[in-house]
């Protein structure tokens, strides 16, 4: 089978990267021209989710097509137990694919579940085990939060950076050296960027000095966080924020989103000086946001916009007309489903999630228009899901203790975007956060509550086997 025959899949996944920090989502200042001409020619997704907003999380869920609490994915030391999981580079191949993956994805060191590596990355040995704080645990690692902003300055050398350089190094002599006569290929890069350490080049650093504005937190709103949140800023040290520090964050976030735009602008060049770019989909996604300082919140870890919302771009104008855009909800499983489809595979039953091929081939068609994201790793005291339905958002935090109930959260983007009323607890909104905790129960199969009790069996006992 020659790559005519079916398309080229690249798939292109930053990590940390909140998609309002990007020109073509809205960002005036940050510098991302190669991401903003991949929407003009493309189709963007305005309200696409992470599927878990960490790391092994959510890419444990898009190698498996399922959600979180299906898979056991629960933290960043989790991973699939069985390599012949129908993971999806597996289906891929199994339809006259070759899968690739060059640069991150967190995976095991034993474990590339049909991936063919092209840049080792992906290293360590994940037990299976993890950590929570108590619901009245109020300790504070401030350390935690000192080690990471003194990584908060301008640098040309860093774990990211150097990474990211050789991700796109092999991304491009992979596509140097593809022959139009070889096997259609579905290739995943895995960059770090934006993700902390937030260390940048200088040059491009000094063009977002005081330009990149504040965060938005209203007096009293820290205070009245859910508990999970707040366990949060304890756990992360983040309690004590000077204004100083936030703003060079925020700087440097800014332009280390602009350097990942010009390694991503590499790979692009070099696919379009080949001769398969016509017949080559580019989906470019991250793997979960990152809060800036946004609710008093650092790092993703939340299901704010800020930190679940991710960035989402189909491009393949051989097939769709460019700068389109669709607003219903959806999510990385999603994603995972269209991919199969766009290759001509069926998709395993066991797969959470819907192709969003049809709504890709025409805006009017109908659309299920919700998303589902998990958390159940660390520094909170227990798990919590997020329900998206249109303009409305609805998380459940899961029981605590046998003295302390769940907490619930609801927030109607249309009238309030940043999400700073909490309509939850009001008589008014009552029936709607019914409604919307059992279309939740119902996606998962599961009331919450009793996947927080496996979870924490899960944890505890870890991989015992091994």
């Amino acid at each position: 089978m020659t790559q005519s025959s079916k398309p080229n899949i690249i798939v292109i996944m930053s990590d940390e990267h909140d998609p309002a920090v990007t020109g073509c989502y809205g960002d005036p200042i940050v510098r991302t021209p190669r991401l903003d001409a991949l929407a003009a020619e493309g189709i963007r997704f305005n309200a696409c989710y992470t599927n878990s907003p960490l790391c092994v999380p959510c890419r444990q869920s898009f190698t498996a097509g399922q959600y979180v609490s299906r898979i056991g994915a629960w933290n960043n030391n989790c991973c699939l137990r069985d390599d012949a999981h129908p993971t999806l580079p597996n289906v891929l191949n199994a339809n006259g694919y070759e899968s690739f993956l060059c640069g991150k994805m967190h995976y095991e060191s034993t474990r590339r579940y049909g991936f063919t590596e092209l840049y080792l990355s992906n290293k360590g040995k994940m037990n299976g085990h993890g950590e929570r704080r108590a619901y009245d645990d109020e300790t504070v690692k401030l350390k935690n939060w000192q080690a990471r902003i003194g990584e908060f300055h301008p640098g040309d050398d860093s774990g990211i950076l150097n990474h990211d350089r050789k991700v796109t190094e092999n991304a491009v002599k992979f596509l140097q050296e593809r022959s139009p006569q070889d096997a259609p290929f579905f290739l995943l890069a895995g960059y770090l960027a934006p993700h902390f350490p937030l260390i940048v080049p200088q040059e491009i650093y000094d063009y977002y000095v005081d330009k990149v504005p504040m965060p938005n937190v209203p007096e009293g709103l820290i205070d009245n966080l859910p508990t999970n949140y707040k366990h949060l800023r304890r756990g992360f040290g983040m309690v004590d924020q000077p204004a100083d520090v936030v703003k060079r964050g925020r700087e440097l976030y800014w332009a280390l989103t602009d350097w990942l735009d010009r390694q991503i602008g590499q790979v692009l060049d070099t696919l379009n000086d080949s001769s398969f770019a016509d017949n080559t989909i580019i989906i470019y996604v991250s793997d979960h946001g990152e809060n800036k300082g946004d609710h008093g919140l650092w790092w993703k870890n939340n299901m704010y916009e800020h930190g679940a919302r991710i960035p989402c771009i189909f491009h393949f104008p051989k097939k769709w007309k460019g700068g389109q855009v669709r607003e219903g909800a959806c999510s990385l499983v999603d994603v995972v489903q269209t991919i199969a489809d766009l290759a001509g595979a069926e998709a395993p039953d066991k797969w959470d999630g819907d192709s969003l091929l049809p709504v890709l081939d025409n805006a009017d068609a109908p659309w299920k228009n919700f998303a589902v994201s998990e958390y159940y790793a660390h520094n909170i005291a227990s798990g919590f899901t997020m329900y998206r339905e249109g303009s409305f958002k609805y998380v459940y935090h899961n029981r605590f203790d046998a003295d302390h109930p769940g907490e619930r959260e609801l927030y109607d983007l249309a009238t309030d975007p940043g999400e700073l009323n909490n309509l939850a607890g009001l008589p008014l909104w009552e029936d709607k956060v019914t409604e919307m905790h059992a279309k939740l129960v119902a996606e998962l199969g599961e009331e919450p509550d009793a996947i927080e009790e496996r979870c924490r069996r899960d944890i505890a006992a870890g991989y015992a086997a091994e």
